[in-house]
């Protein structure tokens, strides 16, 4: 809305198209991950601002992320949701099918999670704070961070 060039890369969007031939193993998820990396470190250079909305259960693939990216382009946000809440969320009914073991190895049921060491951004999402609140955290971080300069300022 403030004229900013945007994209959103969620895990349907790539999962039905660049990672379809991907499942959920541990190797898997490392190689979506990597993937996706690729794919926002091209969306950067060509100067867009990238949204990638993953679970990203392991710390080095986290740290492969930001280590494709130049200083201070990767901007690690931990959305931090129990385990109960998130299932209680969960309009698809996968934490359910994870439970009865339709769906294997699934992040916080039969796979792990590490949870970030050091986010540069922490949000409850734990039903406390509104989506809308969390919405406006990041936005101001990214105005903090220079990222969102107006263009008059540029």
């Amino acid at each position: 809305d403030q004229g900013f060039h945007t994209y959103l890369l969620d895990g349907d969007n790539v999962r039905h198209g660049l990672n379809k031939d991907l499942g959920f193993t541990d190797a898997d998820r490392v190689e979506n991950i990597r993937r996706v990396a690729e794919v926002a470190k091209l969306m950067v250079d060509a100067g867009t601002i990238v949204l990638a909305s993953f679970i990203s259960p392991f710390r080095a693939e986290r740290r492969m992320a930001r280590d494709l990216l130049a200083d201070g382009e990767f901007i690690e946000v931990f959305v931090d949701v129990p385990l109960a809440v998130a299932e209680a969320r969960d309009r698809k009914g996968l934490y359910a099918k994870a439970r009865r073991g339709d769906l294997r190895n699934f992040t916080g049921i039969d796979s792990p999670y590490e949870p970030p060491e050091r986010a540069e951004i922490h949000l409850d999402a734990s039903g406390t704070v509104s989506a809308e609140a969390s919405a406006e955290a990041v936005v101001e971080y990214l105005r903090q961070a220079g990222v969102l300069t107006p263009p008059e300022a540029s």
